[in-house]
């Protein structure tokens, strides 16, 4: 591991979406060594943030333009998922801004593009009735996804600007909390922890399931209202053997995205037909309602926030000071946009 990166990627055990098959861990791109693409492996979050993914699978838009349906994984947070992909279990990954930049930043430049953005928004800091401001964390605990996720980033950085200490250890003005998604649910539900920096649905859920209520939005941190939760990335290897094939998963991830803005309806009913079968509970239309309200879906990656938020986690001591130039490559992408007469996208 990169002895500059500081903040240590830690490995959770994957969840294959049932029916997609086995991932293989070998390091060949899918190709077995033939040099023909094979099934891509594609990863996700079972997250409304990361609805692109869900709408794509659950509406057969990748199988339409990948010409069979790719072999996905779900993961709790984007630590484990840029694990998969440096292991080669998986070959592209929707995943959130600053994993994509621990990516970069371990592999020395090396191991990941970042083809095009998915999600803007929907991620909240939700509270107990009783914390009406930061103040009132001093003491409190917090969890989030995992430890240099991207939600963890934020509070951190957050918490610092406000004049409060939350360690990687654990120690400090407020105890922030890695944990699952799942388990946050549980833990806030019974009283074990104070609030969540969590992305939807789970703000949604805490709220409607637990009574909590919302005591930040993080669009409210940035300028426009605007800012990168979900990106996807891709192996430099697999775009530079497959470069067709990434084409063909750029004009699934467009498909996707027009088909939820046109279609709000019928992209909850696919989002939330696919996390049944993640999870084998199916959200209430309450907390779908409420957390498509929070996300803008778009193809712009919003690198602006992205860049920003590099410079977040070197002040927390998350990422020692990285040079993020190259990181993206969004031709292929823009390539796909103009020929379909919609607006390109910038890397800056």
């Amino acid at each position: 591991m990169h002895r500059r990166f500081r903040g240590r990627i830690a490995a959770t055990a994957l969840t294959v979406l049932a029916g997609a098959g086995t991932l293989s861990a070998c390091g060949d791109d899918g190709d077995g060594g033939s040099g023909a693409p094979g099934q891509l492996r594609l990863g996700y979050f079972p997250n409304i943030t990361h609805a692109t993914a869900l709408v794509g699978i659950d509406q057969g838009i990748f199988a339409k333009h990948l010409g069979t349906a790719p072999k996905t994984a779900s993961f709790n947070a984007g630590p484990a998922a840029v694990e998969a992909l440096f292991s080669g279990a998986v070959d592209a990954t929707f995943v959130g801004p600053n994993p994509s930049i621990n990516a970069w930043s371990k592999s020395h430049g090396k191991a990941i593009k970042i083809i095009s953005g998915a999600a803007s928004g929907g991620v909240s800091l939700i509270v107990r009735p009783g914390i009406n401001g930061v103040r009132d964390l001093r003491g409190k605990k917090i969890a989030t996804p995992q430890l240099g996720n991207t939600q963890d980033v934020a509070i951190r950085y957050w918490l610092k600007q406000n004049g409060l200490t939350a360690n990687k250890d654990g120690s400090g003005d407020v105890k922030v909390m890695p944990q699952e998604n799942a388990t946050t649910l549980q833990a806030f539900a019974q009283g074990a922890i104070d609030g969540a920096w969590v992305p939807e649905p789970f703000a949604s859920r805490l709220i409607q399931e637990s009574k909590g209520k919302k005591l930040l939005d993080e669009k409210t941190l940035w300028p426009g209202g605007k800012f990168v939760i979900t990106n996807l990335i891709v192996k430099q290897e697999y775009l530079k053997k497959h470069p067709d094939q990434v084409r063909k998963l750029l004009e699934a991830v467009v498909e996707a995205t027009d088909s939820i803005n046109s279609d709000r309806a019928g992209a909850e009913k696919s989002v939330n037909d696919q996390l049944t079968k993640l999870s084998g509970k199916p959200l209430e239309q309450g907390v779908l309602d409420s957390a498509f309200k929070q996300i803008e879906f778009t193809t712009d990656p919003v690198a602006s926030s992205l860049i920003q938020g590099a410079r977040h986690a070197e002040e927390i001591g998350l990422l020692e000071k990285t040079e993020l130039d190259g990181i993206y490559e969004l031709g292929p992408l823009n390539g796909v946009l103009k020929a379909g007469g919609k607006a390109q996208v910038s890397d800056r």
